[in-house]
């Protein structure tokens, strides 16, 4: 009986594992920051803001960087941490960058 709970919590485990790898927000509105404090960040990268709009439970924002760059930008809306971030350079290709989740 142990051996089969042990393999089925493996199993079990194993298939949760894909849904933490995504790039979804996954916070309370509650503890969401308001979207004055991602223009505030956006002013502190150097950013130029065209939209702020929600996707997948992020904010996203889409603009262009300190350099002139087209960017869209992840942001946990409860730490304001990057999670995605995606530029274009010029040369017609898309960049992507991927910041680490931290969970506070």
């Amino acid at each position: 009986m142990k051996r089969i709970t042990t393999r089925l919590v493996l199993i079990l485990a194993l298939m949760a594992t894909p849904a933490l790898a995504d790039e979804d927000c996954v916070v309370p509105m509650t503890d969401w920051q308001p979207r004055e404090a991602v223009m505030t960040l956006a002013a502190e990268q150097g950013w130029v803001l065209r939209r702020i709009r929600i996707d997948d439970g992020c904010y996203e924002v889409i603009g262009r960087d300190a350099a002139g760059r087209a960017i869209e930008v992840k942001v946990n809306p409860a730490t304001l941490a990057v999670v995605e971030m995606e530029f274009e350079d010029g040369d017609d290709e898309d960049h992507e960058e991927e910041h680490e989740k931290t969970d506070d």
